[in-house]
């Protein structure tokens, strides 16, 4: 506690140093004068507002040098422009254009920003002065171990940089080995998952050497916790050893298309705890406890392939002839373009009736979250080629 309180003191002495005033007064006074600028000229708003603050602070720090004054914040108000601007630039030149809306909005707000602004904490405190005596500040004794503010901040800088930016070059080792190994796009997603989990678990590792904690009594206590814990959280330890072994087996992979409450979904994620189904019919994302799909079945259409058959059933009256309203079934169905002509739509007869004969008309279709809208467009155009042939609806 007194070393922080001596590090705070030297920070207030630091501040109300003359020449240090008056450079933080220039500064405020520069960032009213580009935002009054910005609103007397509209035009100039196209510009990012770190520009013409760069430009003021260049110019202020030639004339506190001519003058013969400090200008050491000034020129790292002035560095930390530059260094936004080429963040900005790097921002929209290398990332935007190859990465996913989505995922760079991710990559932006959670990765390369945090990272800037802590960089840019940290230069404030370098240049206030004391940062090595905060780094060094005792936080106490974890697990047997002295702990102090410095290592435990590397810690959790580097444990969020593995959390926050693991899935990129996962993602580029794992399309790496798909190219490598000619893997499928399920099993490259199933891969990517296990190497994030390799990663997290190597980053967890590091964090406990890093900080020196006994492990032997880090074990020790968590032997003690759970015991109690075990009762109440057994569910979520059941998840998690499920989702690793789905991914270790692959028979739930993301891409994957499987049944879930009756229909098609998609598998978007398959994480630690719970798996995210997207399903098609009203764009919703369901989330999964992986324990359901380990001990229960399921039913997939990518497992192998991803081939979906579709049987529409009918009955036309008897007056006309089966070959005939068979070879027509098997025209209609072909004339789609979503169904596929290998293998061939197939129209069977298969009962009889005292008015009608009852037919069923089997097609394949390559994508099986299109194969509700394959059928309800393939009986609109069954009832459109009977209406043109004069064979009555069918019922």
């Amino acid at each position: 506690m007194a070393v922080l309180l001596n590090v705070v003191l030297a920070w207030l002495a630091y501040l109300n140093r003359p020449f240090v005033l008056v450079q933080l007064l220039l500064l405020a006074g520069g960032m009213l004068l580009v935002q009054q600028v910005g609103r007397r000229w509209p035009a100039l708003r196209r510009l990012p507002w770190a520009l013409p603050l760069l430009a003021w602070l260049c110019l202020l720090a030639l004339l506190l040098q001519l003058a013969g004054q400090r200008f050491g914040l000034v020129q790292l108000a002035a560095q930390l422009s530059l260094g936004w601007l080429l963040l900005g630039l790097l921002e929209r030149r290398l990332f935007r254009p190859r990465l996913p809306p989505a995922q760079y909005q991710l990559l932006v707000s959670r990765l390369l920003r945090p990272c800037f602004f802590g960089v840019v904490l940290l230069q404030i405190l370098e240049a206030l002065g004391g940062l090595q005596d905060l780094a060094g500040l005792p936080l106490g004794v974890w697990f047997g171990s002295p702990i102090n503010l410095g290592d435990l901040a590397q810690v959790l800088v580097l444990l969020y940089l593995l959390l926050v930016g693991m899935p990129l070059p996962a993602a580029w080792l794992s399309n790496l080995l798909k190219h490598s190994l000619s893997l499928s796009e399920g099993s490259r997603r199933a891969l990517d998952q296990i190497l994030q989990y390799i990663i997290v678990a190597l980053g967890l590792i590091w964090a406990l050497q890093r900080l020196g904690i006994n492990q032997t009594g880090l074990l020790a206590i968590a032997g003690g916790f759970s015991v109690g814990l075990g009762f109440g959280i057994k569910e979520v330890f059941s998840n998690i050893v499920s989702g690793l072994w789905l991914l270790i087996e692959g028979s739930v992979r993301p891409g994957e298309v499987l049944i879930h409450d009756g229909e098609a979904c998609e598998v978007r994620r398959l994480g630690p705890r719970a798996t995210t189904l997207w399903r098609s019919s009203d764009n919703a994302e369901l989330v999964v406890p992986n324990q359901t799909f380990f001990t229960t079945s399921t039913t997939t259409y990518t497992h192998s392939d991803r081939l979906r058959r579709c049987t529409i059933n009918l009955a036309v009256g008897r007056r006309w002839e089966p070959e005939q309203i068979v070879a027509l079934l098997e025209t209609i169905a072909a004339s789609l373009q979503e169904v596929l002509a290998d293998p061939a739509p197939q129209a069977r007869l298969q009962e009889f009736g005292l008015e009608t004969y009852r037919y069923s008309l089997t097609v394949a279709v390559g994508d099986p979250l299109r194969a509700g809208a394959v059928s309800a467009a393939l009986r609109l155009a069954i009832c459109r080629g009977f209406a043109q042939q004069g064979v009555d609806p069918p019922c």
